[in-house]
């Protein structure tokens, strides 16, 4: 993997004072947060419900979780199809495109009458939910660079903190009163407030004069596509993905860690799992404040090593027969700590691919969710009872991506400036 310098975007120059403006008002990085916080809300609202969806769809445990799976499944894979499209075509028309797709599966997931058109709709709802997620980056890297670009990507996540708090505990408190449809119903409310918000805030931020600018010069400097090879955009990638991992492991594992193993009920586990969701608002904030001053790379490496070490903790206190309630601590650390790594590791992997961001942005997105789709149904192997299979993933993917992280940290402390 070559670690060569990347040549930069035509009219645009890094590190100018325009760059360090972004030119990315209030309300559009409002907007470009909501359109990321597609995931969070689609899987984490209706999470109370699945023991509801059991008894009235007839189905499995193992059939519920699938359609977190199906969606998780159609993220990554809708992104590896819309981040070329951008690129080719600019930015506005695809995310105007799966926005509106996203909002026609939804409305089949409320009326859906058997397990298995769910689990299709919820494909179907990844796969063109993935436009505003992997778009959304691509704009804000379309418009700067370095610790401006991470102080962006930290902001916009702040604002996608808010998903992970606000979805459980709305899930938590109308469970009961709205049913699994209506969780999945305001699910669809949003996805119309994320088309309104696309045709009305969202601009093009890659007109067809710098799409053309970008074709010449990979003509004569080779295509950006070959960038993605490099050691600093896989090793950051992989290690945003991993951390993201550990985060999909624990939400998937939740329900049943909290309610069957804890013994809690649904407004005590929305409570729970709202905490958590807090932890991971604070830190990104943090980590926005400080994304200028002390820089992306430090922030991800300590975000990294306290996702490890509460992995680690949490595995030492499975082993040991703790009480369940003792797994709620370390749990808190890893999801924390994940808002430190988030929003930097992206503009570390993006700053590393500056002419192909919306294929770039694909990679990176469609290695989260992959990730995520593969390790969550992983976490249930071992029935209800135990959280070892939980345990295990998350040690496995903290140290993975800890060690992705430190080669891309050395091939880039390494690379002519």
């Amino acid at each position: 993997m070559s670690a060569r310098p990347m040549p930069p975007i035509p009219s645009r120059k890094p590190g100018s004072a325009e760059s360090a403006r972004l030119g990315v008002t209030p309300l559009l990085l409002v907007t470009l947060g909501l359109l990321t916080a597609v995931a969070p809300f689609a899987t984490d609202l209706y999470l109370p419900a699945f023991p509801e969806m059991l008894v009235e769809l007839d189905t499995s445990a193992s059939a519920v979780q699938g359609t977190l799976t199906a969606f998780l499944l159609g993220l990554a894979a809708g992104q590896l199809a819309f981040g070329p499209l951008s690129d080719r075509f600019g930015r506005r028309v695809p995310l105007i495109v799966g926005t509106s797709i996203y909002v026609v599966a939804s409305v089949v997931t409320v009326v859906a009458p058997t397990i298995a058109v769910l689990t299709g709709a919820r494909l179907v709802q990844g796969l063109a939910g993935a436009a505003g997620m992997v778009i959304a980056r691509a704009v804000i890297a379309d418009r700067a660079t370095g610790r401006a670009a991470a102080r962006a990507f930290s902001l916009m996540m702040l604002v996608v903190g808010v998903a992970p708090v606000a979805a459980p505990l709305i899930g938590g408190l109308l469970a009961e009163a709205l049913g699994w449809r209506g969780l999945l119903g305001i699910v669809l409310c949003l996805g119309v407030l994320m088309l309104v918000g696309v045709l009305a805030v969202v601009p093009e931020t890659l007109p067809r004069n710098r799409r053309d600018e970008l074709r010449r010069l990979a003509a004569t400097q080779g295509s950006g596509a070959r960038d993605l090879a490099s050691a600093v955009f896989v090793g950051n990638t992989l290690a945003f993905g991993f951390g993201f991992a550990v985060m999909m492991a624990y939400i998937a594992a939740s329900p049943f860690v909290y309610q069957e193993m804890m013994g809690v009920g649904p407004l005590v586990y929305g409570l729970g799992f709202g905490a958590n969701a807090l932890g991971l608002l604070a830190m990104t904030w943090v980590a926005a404040r400080l994304a200028a001053s002390v820089g992306p790379v430090r922030l991800v490496a300590v975000g990294l090593s306290a996702i490890l070490s509460g992995a680690l903790a949490f595995l030492v206190l499975t082993l040991s027969g703790a009480p369940a309630g003792w797994l709620a601590v370390p749990l808190f650390l890893c999801v924390s700590s994940l808002g430190l790594v988030m929003g930097n590791a992206t503009a570390l992997a993006l700053g590393a691919v500056p002419r192909a961001a919306g294929t770039g942005s694909a990679v990176l997105g469609a290695t989260q969710f992959a990730l995520g789709a593969a390790v969550a149904p992983l976490v249930g192997i071992g029935g209800e009872s135990t959280s070892l299979p939980l345990a295990i993933v998350m040690v496995t993917c903290a140290s993975i991506a800890v060690g992705s992280f430190a080669v891309a940290a050395r091939v880039a402390a390494r690379a002519p400036h």
